[in-house]
């Protein structure tokens, strides 16, 4: 079933719910000394719904959609709205209680289907679901909103309607002009509902508030709903499976062996230290499941699990990444809704631990009887390897696990910084004079082309390679009939799915860059890249990196580039494609035009990113006449108002549009070849690294991690230089063609091309 196959966060936010309405419904149940009548199971039944719904709105936010269960679920929970009303009053079990269980179901409900539909429809919808919470949050502060109001017939009509407005919407069925303007149409009658309360309380302000007293902060809750509470978090956490797998039923069955630690430490420690060392537990608990979080999003995204020591870098990377797809606001929010979320798993766990070990301690007994009955069942588990449907061990200790993995990775960190200490400084071109440095392309313009997400699966065994064959074929055709010798094979990326910068360091340094900790180790060093060979041998070195939309003072210092654009010094007034601020065919031509057009120059040495192709993708802007790019105007209403491709939840989608744009890329950069020629030019054209697994596949499987490379030059005395290389001719490399680690490159390029090559 899908609702099974809902992924970590789905399974989550609809835990999180069901438990928060078990708990206040068991507080308010043992505050009004009232049980649950027909009526109430009834409304109960909604309210799990509702939760469900929660839960498949927050799946439809990382990629999972499941429209027709969101429509089902509302369509039922609407349908028993009509029914448990008049349950009560048939089986006269009405009482103030049910009446306000059934409002805030009703809100609820509301509210997460306004989340639901706020990211297609506009967001200005979460009002319709935001206001009952506004008013309530008011009422806390301006003491007369808290008079209670007679039951009104209209007001129920209303809720009503936006329950039912919401779930067609939700549908998608009707067109979006009508959606909006329904929806639009039902916040003005929910406004309208609730300032004629407003209206009506004003006026009735100066009369006393009747006597309803106030429950005790802790009667919200009974003490056996916390403890049940603490308990199920706590093992949720400790038998948490890999998210990328999802959270299965049958996953709850396995038995954590650090739980029943936790308990037996609790049994025959003094109750202060018993409980100091319990809420540590529970901190380091979650501190793991905040881990194995990364750990997961890191295997999909990089095909490593996350370095502890170096890569807390990439989160604000990603907020970068995520405020590029959102917006800035909205990554912002995110970010801090992370950080938020995070100390409520941290803390949340160490308060359940803490409890879990006192309740214990209370009750030895019991707890004595439990431990020795769930160790003899992990013990016999564990002895006969039992395992539960989806295949994990029932005898569980993969907190354990982690927490060791995790230990061992930071050992190995820290050893591995000096070895790669010493690389840095072992270089043997160190110390080779600027006379001796690339004589062999002295005169020459030599340009380093990355484009983004080149990876073999784009020439080879993927649904778009023989799309992106054609072109590379027509390529090298026409690139021949203009002059042009070319050469390709493949290189070996340090990186996979992302992190463009570890590929760029490592083909410019000569040294394995497969982490943020050895890239900031490189960026903190004197190592030679290909930039300073260049500078130091009399070429002007340029950087033209259209993705950058601040200042890079880092990668400014250690490569020492003598200019560098990027997105914001370009003078470009186009729209933006996607991820790409400006499109590959304004990005060489505006380079043309600065740096190749002056004919009293140096020769330049130039780093150039092609991001056309970068995730996530969107059709390709039109390739135009060269002479009309101008400033990048020519491409306003083409395709930049395209909705970029959820790679996860479509991912035959994505393949296509990532092929698109690779031919894109490649067709831009012969046709700049053929229009601007130039028999003092040196091309070494590259891939810096797989797209995402969503797309190119898992690297377990085959993908891998190579890509392309490709030497472009109508002169065909550096084409003979690199003959010993082995690389085969054209633009497409065949599946035999070399393959090096792009950390090869620097030294290739500098022994032969230097005095001695």
């Amino acid at each position: 079933m899908d609702w099974v196959q809902l992924g970590p966060v789905g399974w989550s936010a609809a835990v999180l719910c069901g438990v928060s309405l078990a708990v206040l419904l068991d507080g308010a149940l043992a505050r009004h000394g009232v049980s649950l009548g027909p009526a109430g199971w009834i409304t109960l039944t909604r309210g799990v719904l509702a939760c469900g719904v929660a839960g498949l709105t927050a799946e439809s936010y990382v990629g999972g959609d499941h429209v027709a269960l969101v429509v089902a679920a509302a369509t039922i929970g609407l349908c028993l709205d009509a029914v448990d009303g008049r349950v009560a009053r048939r089986t006269g079990t009405e009482t103030p209680l049910g009446a306000r269980f059934d409002m805030e179901v009703d809100a609820f409900l509301i509210a997460v289907l306004s989340v639901y539909v706020a990211p297609t429809v506009g967001w200005w919808v979460l009002a319709i679901g935001a206001l009952r919470y506004a008013y309530v949050a008011v009422t806390w502060v301006v003491r007369w909103l808290r008079r209670p109001l007679p039951p009104r017939y209209s007001a129920k009509v209303v809720a009503a309607i936006q329950g039912i407005v919401l779930t067609v919407a939700a549908s998608g069925l009707p067109p979006p002009a009508l959606t909006r303007l329904a929806l639009a149409v039902a916040l003005a009658l929910l406004v309208e509902s609730f300032a004629r309360d407003v209206r009506t309380l004003w006026r009735l302000r100066a009369e006393g508030l009747p006597s309803v007293g106030r429950a005790p902060a802790g009667a919200l809750v009974t003490p056996g709903a916390l403890t049940a509470v603490a308990v199920a978090g706590l093992w949720l956490a400790l038998v948490m499976p890999d998210p990328a797998d999802g959270l299965a039923a049958d996953d709850l069955l396995r038995i954590p062996l650090e739980g029943l630690v936790l308990v037996a430490a609790a049994l025959v420690l003094p109750p202060r230290p018993g409980r100091w060392a319990a809420a540590g537990f529970g901190a380091l608990a979650g501190a793991l499941v905040v881990l194995r979080v990364l750990d997961s999003g890191f295997a999909v995204v990089l095909d490593r699990p996350f370095d502890p020591l170096g890569d807390w870098s990439y989160l604000g990377s990603g907020v970068g990444v995520l405020g590029d797809s959102i917006g800035d606001l909205g990554a912002r929010v995110a970010a801090v809704a992370a950080v938020l979320l995070v100390g409520l798993v941290v803390v949340g766990l160490a308060l359940a631990a803490a409890r879990v070990a006192r309740v214990a301690a209370d009750h030895r007994r019991g707890a004595v009887r439990g431990v020795v009955a769930l160790g003899t069942a992990w013990a016999v588990c564990a002895v006969a390897s039992i395992h539960v449907g989806g295949g994990a061990p029932v005898a569980a200790a993969g907190a354990t696990g982690l927490a060791v993995d995790t230990v061992d990775r930071v050992r190995t960190g820290f050893a591995d910084r000096e070895d790669f200490a010493e690389e840095i400084e072992a270089d043997p071109f160190a110390d080779v004079p600027a006379e001796d440095l690339l004589t062999g392309l002295r005169g020459r313009d030599v340009l380093l082309v990355f484009v983004e997400s080149y990876g073999r699966t784009a020439t080879r065994g993927s649904s778009y390679a023989p799309g992106v064959q054609d072109v590379l074929t027509d390529g090298t055709r026409r690139l021949a009939a203009a002059g042009y010798a070319t050469r390709s094979a493949y290189l070996t990326s340090p990186t996979y799915g992302a992190g463009s910068w570890l590929a760029h360091g490592t083909a410019q340094s000569g040294l394995w860059v497969d982490s943020e900790r050895r890239y900031g180790q490189l960026l903190d060093s004197d190592r030679l890249t290909l930039t300073s060979a260049f500078e130091r041998a009399g070429w002007r070195t340029v950087f033209d990196v259209p993705a950058n939309t601040e200042d890079w003072p880092e990668g400014a210092a250690f490569y020492g580039f003598d200019t560098i654009y990027d997105s914001r010094n370009v003078g470009y007034a186009g729209p933006e494609f996607g991820y790409a601020p400006v499109p590959d065919q304004y990005t060489l031509e505006h380079f043309r035009r600065e740096e190749l057009a002056p004919a009293d120059r140096p020769p330049v040495f130039a780093e150039i990113d092609l991001i056309s192709s970068h995730h996530p993708w969107t059709p390709p802007p039109p390739l135009v006449p060269w002479d009309e790019v101008g400033d990048g105007s020519v491409f306003h209403g083409t395709t930049e108002d395209a909705e970029p491709v959820d790679q996860e939840a479509d991912p035959t989608r994505a393949q296509d549009l990532y092929g698109r744009s690779i031919q894109y890329s490649w067709e831009t950069l012969v046709s700049f070849l053929e229009t601007y020629p130039d028999p003092d030019r040196v091309l070494i054209v590259l891939g810096d690294h797989e797209p995402w697994s969503y797309v190119s596949g898992d690297p377990d499987d085959g993908a891998g991690r190579d890509v392309p490379v490709t030497v472009i030059s109508q002169d065909r005395g550096v084409v003979r230089r690199i003959a010993d290389w082995g690389w085969h001719p054209g633009l497409l490399p065949p599946d035999g063609a070399p393959v090096w680690p792009m950390s090869d490159l620097r030294d290739r390029v500098l022994a032969t091309f230097g005095a001695g090559g």
